[in-house]
């Protein structure tokens, strides 16, 4: 993946390490969710220029040096990731919508009528969930309902 990754990737990587620092806390100082901080560092969302400021201080890093990047510029989505996924986790993302695909389709149909849930109209939010039986992992995807339009 890193041949792949826009040029402020490993800038963005190596502060953050250098300062210790997890998505979680950056995105509460930006005020933004933590995926659209990770997304931000992977060239998979476009910053704003107070994105930028903001990042360039917390980072310590020049915040013309940023600028210079594609971080402002339009986003390359998607081309990162090889199909199928080879990074374990990621499959196991794959392999839930492989596996699940077509039941959230006919249950989503079912609820909202014919259409699909938008990517762009989107949030998303990842949460740790601990009780008697283990640790889970939470994911919550939240698209705008786009119906197909007859014509």
């Amino acid at each position: 993946i890193v041949h792949r990754l826009p040029s402020q990737s490993p800038l963005l990587f190596a502060a953050k390490k250098q300062k210790n620092l997890s998505f979680e806390t950056i995105a509460q100082a930006l005020g933004r969710e933590e995926v659209a901080v990770a997304a931000l560092f992977y060239g998979q969302a476009k910053a704003s220029e107070e994105d930028v400021k903001n990042l360039a201080k917390i980072l310590d890093l020049p915040e013309d040096k940023l600028m210079e990047t594609e971080m402002t510029g339009w986003p390359d989505r998607g081309r990162q990731m090889e199909m199928p996924p080879k990074e374990p986790l990621v499959y196991r993302l794959f392999e839930i919508v492989q596996n699940y695909g077509y039941a959230y389709k006919a249950v989503m149909n079912e609820k909202f009528g014919d259409g699909i849930m938008s990517a762009i109209t989107f949030s998303t939010k990842v949460e740790r969930e601990d009780d008697e039986k283990g640790t889970w992992c939470k994911i919550t995807l939240r698209g705008k309902w786009l119906p197909y339009s007859r014509f």
